[in-house]
């Protein structure tokens, strides 16, 4: 089951800002009547009697000192930047098992969150970038590839090499890879760099293992993802293209990485560009 977060964000938000609102409006002018009343009736102001029908509840305090930083954290999360988690290595080696990286949420508009409606149009996915998507056979579950096929692009995928409108993608050897910590498995791999419009990045391939191969056409509103480890993959070539109402965001930076199987912390992808 997946912990729904932002739904819970989005309702902590609302009751603690409630709380705040209807103490100011009802509750608290309310305690201070009941206090007038009794200093009227001969109570001294500093008694503990008028003291204790002046004092907040303990709720209303906590929900007072909660709502601004709920509500800081919702408008980073929703508007601004998401930190994730990759979990699996359908990435590598572009990101890694245990790498912790920051998305930005508004590169390609402005959504309201748990609706996920777009109310600002911002910008596109451009082939090249690595995007955060909700996977279109369970929303519920983020994904993480990269795009490879824009509207309109005619997308081939032959013998280990993407084809764009018919062009060839660029491919350079860089070596045979070599993994480590949980992508050890990975080594051996033949490390290539590919060329997608202005982006260079590092794929890998596994010559003798079968991949999926065929044409799609991606249509207006859809973006075709592939993942950088493509023999290692569960992406549009299986399960079709990503819509865009899907977009969560643009991945841009590795802030830490924790990989037990490689001794905890990695200092070297700290900071590290995602591109």
């Amino acid at each position: 089951m997946n912990f729904d977060f932002p739904t819970l964000l989005v309702a902590a938000t609302l009751f603690t800002g409630l709380a705040w609102l209807f103490d100011k409006l009802f509750w608290g002018p309310r305690r201070r009547k009941s206090a007038d009343k009794l200093i009227k009736d001969g109570l001294p102001g500093d008694s503990e009697q008028v003291t204790a029908t002046l004092k907040e509840p303990t709720w209303i305090e906590y929900c007072k000192s909660f709502f601004p930083v709920i509500l800081a954290v919702l408008l980073l999360r929703s508007f601004l930047v998401e930190p994730f988690r990759i979990p699996s290595g359908s990435m590598m080696p572009t990101l890694l098992v245990g790498d912790f990286i920051l998305v930005n949420k508004y590169a390609y508009g402005i959504r309201l969150p748990v609706l996920d409606t777009k109310v600002i149009d911002i910008g596109a996915p451009q082939r090249g970038d690595v995007v955060v998507f909700r996977y279109p056979k369970d929303p519920s579950v983020d994904y993480i590839k990269r795009v490879v096929g824009v509207p309109g692009d005619r997308i081939g995928y032959y013998d280990k090499v993407l084809y764009i409108n018919g062009e060839m993608a660029t491919q350079v050897p860089a070596g045979v890879y070599v993994g480590k910590g949980s992508g050890i498995s990975m080594s051996g791999a033949s490390d290539r760099k590919e060329t997608l419009g202005e982006i260079e990045h590092n794929i890998l391939v596994m010559q003798r293992t079968p991949g999926m191969e065929g044409e799609y056409t991606v249509r207006d509103d859809e973006y075709f993802v592939m993942g950088d480890n493509r023999d290692n993959s569960n992406d549009s070539r299986y399960w079709g293209p990503v819509p865009e109402s899907h977009l969560v965001g643009k991945a841009f930076r590795v802030w830490m990485n924790w990989d037990s199987a490689n001794g905890g912390v990695d200092l070297d992808r700290i900071g590290m560009k995602i591109q």
